[in-house]
Formats: C-alpha cells, structure tokens, sequence
C-alpha cells in the first residue's frame, strides 16, 4: 500500500462458507454472520459517520425470488439504523408466531438469512450527504451474473470520460457519480 489509511470509509465483507444449519448448530444462531459484519462495522464506526449501508447475498435460492437485499442510512447513527431494519422482519416473523429456527422457511422468507454480506461506511469526500451516495450500490439485472453490487473507497479521476463513453454506447446512467459509471461500465460487457 502506498499511503497511510486516514479518514476513508469502512468496508467489510463475511462470506459463509457453510449453510445455516451449521451455525445454528455451532453458534446457537443463523444470524452468525449477520453478528460477525455487525461487528466489523462497528469497529469501524469512526469511518462511517456520513453513512452506513449493508447488502445480503442468497446464493441458492430458486428462480423467481429475491436473492439481494440492501439497505443503507444516513440517519445520526447510521449503523443502528441499518442493523434495526434488518433485524425488523425477524421481529415480525417471531410476533406473527413463525418458527425462526425452521431454517428452510428463514432461508426462503427473511430478506438477510444469506450467505454472502457486505457492509460499507461512508466518510464522505464525494458528493452531498444524501442515500444516493451511501454504499453499497447496484445495478440490477435479470441476469445473475449482470447483477453487481459495489462498495469502495475511491473516486475516480477520468469520470467525464467514461461517462461520455457509456452515452456513446447508448446508455443512460441513472446519475452522473464515480460509482454508478464504473458499475455500468463494468455491467454493460459480457462476461
């Protein structure tokens, strides 16, 4: 690395490699991962104070269901806020008399019972302090593999570059910013 780390955002990523059951087993809860990204984030809170957002990735579910969800804040406490609206559709489901220990149904019905997480703090130094620009960012698509989730600590330098460069293949990216260019560009070949 090049530079000292200063005052940029936090990033953390947990990626089970085992299914829930395992750590239900282990741990006693299938929210292990869930616990372990809440942690990472907040040991970096000091790197989030413009905003916080996470993602959850379900890797094996069937066609026709949702497989992302996100949700990010710029509230005061932006980390508790995001970690309360993930924590509320498993409060529900426990009023409404559901089994949250029925993994089968938890994996199926729960927006964050996955596999893969990322979480992002953003210490602003783009842009205004709005949820257009707090991470993770995607780009949806109705292919898996065109799907793209970002989170990053960067700005680009050559922005109207690429910028132009989508217009000219035909695009229209939803907002003029460093990350909504790359993950198009990125987005917009094959792999």
């Amino acid at each position: 690395m090049s530079e000292l780390i200063k005052h940029e955002c936090g990033i953390a990523l947990i990626r089970l490699r085992k299914p829930l059951s395992y750590y239900q087993e282990k741990y006693g809860t299938w929210q292990y991962g869930l616990n372990k990204l809440y942690l990472l984030m907040e040991k970096q809170h000091n790197r989030g104070q413009d905003g916080a957002g996470v993602v959850s990735v379900k890797l094996n579910l069937k066609p026709g269901q949702e497989y992302i969800h996100r949700y990010r804040s710029v509230e005061q406490n932006p980390i508790k806020d995001v970690f309360d609206k993930v924590g509320k559709p498993v409060k529900k489901a426990m009023k409404a008399g559901k089994d949250i220990n029925n993994l089968g149904w938890v994996y199926e019905n729960l927006p964050f019972a996955g596999e893969l997480y990322l979480g992002h703090l953003r210490y602003g130094t783009f842009g205004n302090n709005s949820i257009e620009f707090v991470h993770p960012v995607m780009r949806q698509n109705n292919w898996k593999s065109r799907t793209l989730v970002l989170a990053g600590n960067f700005n680009l330098t050559n922005t109207d570059e690429l910028f132009q460069k989508l217009i000219d293949l035909g695009q229209h990216p939803k907002n003029y910013t460093d990350t909504v260019t790359a993950l198009e560009k990125v987005g917009h070949f094959p792999i």
